[in-house]
């Protein structure tokens, strides 16, 4: 059979068009007709591709997370809600959901998805703490903290991460995050006193200002020890008489700088 002279649909609705209309008002319609069909089409393989990410998130939290015993729901689930993958250079993106740190700019790293999981469930946050982050990085332990909590705080001392991260937390939707370009050993004064606080970089010692800024009954994470050896990963609590620390584990974390 020869279909070769059976009009197409869009050759039908031409031919019925009046005749009035112009060739170039005519141009202008398929034109116009022709973007908001592109608009309305998702690009090719973007579902697809959204569905392997959401899959390989699934997968992380199940294997690399839960296996190793944190338990705290809310955590799991930002875990599970986060896009690690938009969070790294595009020449990571396929490692993106693996069990390690990914390098960044500015020499710094992103860290494995186990180490942002348990440092946000050790720091034991709840939607109304108020939160200040210490190397906001690539953003994406912000993203964790800010599905879970209504204020996060965080700073970073590199300009170019700071303002990549902040863009990229505004363009997903992370409005509780507020960020800064800042030396993070000072903290963020303005807004404490914060519930808990996550240092996400190395130092030697317990830094006094965020100490200062920690309220009573409050929480710190940080890793401390020399900043080119293996540190220790240590919880430190703020009492009405004094300061506890615990000891987790052993972490490698990039060195705080600063005027420290």
């Amino acid at each position: 059979m020869n279909h070769g002279n059976i009009p197409c649909p869009w050759a039908l609705w031409m031919m019925n068009l009046p005749w009035r209309m112009s060739r170039a008002t005519l141009g202008l319609v398929m034109v116009v007709a022709g973007m908001l069909l592109l608009v309305a089409l998702p690009p090719w393989g973007a579902s697809d591709d959204e569905a392997e990410y959401r899959r390989r998130r699934e997968s992380m939290v199940a294997r690399q997370i839960e296996n190793r015993g944190v338990v705290d729901p809310e955590v799991l689930e930002a875990m599970r809600s986060v896009p690690r993958h938009l969070f790294v250079p595009p020449s990571e993106c396929r490692f993106a959901y693996e069990d390690r740190a990914l390098p960044i700019a500015c020499g710094q790293t992103i860290s494995q998805p186990y180490i942002v999981a348990l440092m946000t469930e050790l720091i034991e946050v709840s939607p109304s703490d108020r939160v200040l982050e210490v190397g906001t990085g690539s953003g994406y332990q912000s993203a964790v903290l800010g599905s879970i909590v209504d204020e996060v705080y965080t700073v970073e001392i590199y300009e170019e991460l700071g303002r990549a991260a902040h863009q990229l937390l505004r363009e997903l939707g992370y409005t509780s995050v507020h960020t800064r370009v800042a030396d993070g050993y000072y903290g963020w004064p303005k807004h404490a006193p914060f519930d808990a606080i996550m240092v996400t970089c190395a130092i030697d010692h317990i830094p006094p200002p965020l100490l200062e800024q920690l309220a009573v009954g409050g929480r710190m994470c940080l890793p401390l020890g020399h900043p080119f050896m293996v540190q220790r990963l240590v919880l430190v609590t703020k009492e009405e008489e004094g300061v506890k620390t615990r000891d987790i584990l052993p972490v490698g974390f990039v060195p705080m700088l600063g005027g420290h």
